[in-house]
């Protein structure tokens, strides 16, 4: 039976642990409601504020902006399949879904290694630093990277289109991804896995890589820092972008880059739930907790 007559796919999720749906419900939702707060709030007082239009809180407003559409493009179905006995999504909802969690995950791949040579420039190259992340030049960086992961992802799902998905309607995931949908297949689809683990590599390894490089010239001009005032600001800024770089690409290069084992499948749902409702929810406290710009402009923005 031919999965698109029927026009409805079944996410299984958390069905193995049905005990677990009720409390998953609750944890998501309040993991949800602070994304969109936090997300939100550093997106207004970016706008609101003038001293926090700089190329940093440029990155960050759009780095904000990404994990709100990509919770919103999965967390309310995830939310209406936990509390429900129906866990169905239709086919072209399906296919949406596919397509803006793909392109929302390479986007913002790019877009912290962008925001790691923004750091790289303000720290190692502060006298040339308005030269060269000139507002224009920060603009077409940002349109690069939302381009670049849209572009790929329309490749992926154009081709995971064109895989005749065969046998039942059961997807073995909390939302509609690549691999398991290729999982319904009753083709060969070799050549769709090898694409997808080329681009993943290049999508995560490389942007890692360059994130590094940078982190390491930084981590040189520090050592030469004699001043304290200016050690404590560069760790404050760096170091966040790091821990928020750490979350998101730890679990994404475990869940996609190792070989698949018999226990990877029930594992890879609790790692993908960890980078895809924990990390947007965590990335507004990490960069505003202790931040003395965001401080300051809070206090501006009340009188």
């Amino acid at each position: 039976m031919n999965v698109t007559s029927e026009g409805y796919f079944v996410l299984l999720g958390f069905s193995n642990w049905p005990h677990l749906e009720v409390v998953l419900f609750v944890v998501v939702l309040v993991f949800y409601l602070m994304t969109l707060t936090g997300n939100l709030f550093i997106i207004i007082l970016s706008y609101l504020d003038s001293h926090l239009h700089t190329p940093m809180y440029f990155f960050l407003s759009n780095l904000s902006f990404l994990d709100l559409c990509y919770t919103t493009s999965f967390i309310p179905q995830l939310l209406v399949n936990l509390w429900g006995p129906g866990k169905t999504i239709s086919y072209t909802g399906c296919m949406i879904q596919l397509y803006f969690v793909l392109a929302l995950g390479c986007t913002e791949c790019v877009l912290l290694m962008v925001m790691s040579y923004d750091r790289y420039a303000a720290v190692c190259r502060p006298l040339h630093y308005t030269v060269l992340m000139h507002p224009r030049f920060c603009q077409l960086l940002a349109v690069a990277c939302w381009v670049s992961g849209f572009t790929n992802s329309a490749l992926h799902s154009f081709f995971t289109f064109l895989v005749p998905l065969c046998g039942h309607h059961q997807v073995d995931h909390f939302f509609c991804e690549v691999p398991a949908l290729l999982q319904l297949s009753c083709v060969d689809t070799r050549v769709n896995e090898l694409s997808l683990m080329v681009t993943s590599s290049i999508f995560v390894l490389v942007p890692l890589i360059l994130i590094l490089s940078s982190y390491g010239a930084i981590a040189r001009a520090v050592l030469r820092m004699q001043s304290t005032t200016g050690l404590q600001k560069v760790f404050g800024t760096c170091g966040a972008h790091l821990m928020v770089v750490s979350l998101f690409y730890i679990p994404v290069m475990c869940l996609y880059l190792q070989p698949p084992s018999g226990n990877s499948q029930d594992q890879g749902k609790f790692i993908a739930l960890f980078y895809t409702v924990v990390t947007p929810s965590l990335n507004p406290l990490i960069y505003t907790l202790r931040n003395k710009d965001v401080r300051g402009a809070v206090k501006r923005l009340m009188g």
